[in-house]
């Protein structure tokens, strides 16, 4: 079972202002939820491997392979201006 005391440091904490009744509140709450965790640990898990997403995902992205590149006529061949074989912008000031 989690005080009184400490549900108000932890709420001090979380500068959260409770009332006497919320504290008594929350305490029982807490106390609640630290039992169950301890039943869970109590768990034999030995033969459950561990993982960290239980769906089965698959990438959906294609393979990284390397590719050929653009040649810069390919790669200028939609810039709406160019200069210098260059990608043309305005001057930012």
């Amino acid at each position: 079972m989690i005080s009184e005391e400490q549900v108000r440091h932890v709420a001090n904490l979380a500068r959260l202002g409770l009332t006497a009744e919320e504290v008594k509140k929350m305490s029982g709450q807490l106390g609640a939820i630290l039992e169950s965790i301890e039943k869970i640990g109590e768990l034999d898990l030995s033969d459950v491997p561990p993982t960290s997403n239980p769906l089965n995902l698959t990438n959906v992205f294609r393979p990284d392979e390397p590719r050929g590149e653009l040649s810069p006529e390919e790669a200028l061949s939609t810039a709406p201006e160019t200069a210098d074989n260059q990608f043309a912008v305005p001057r930012i000031d």
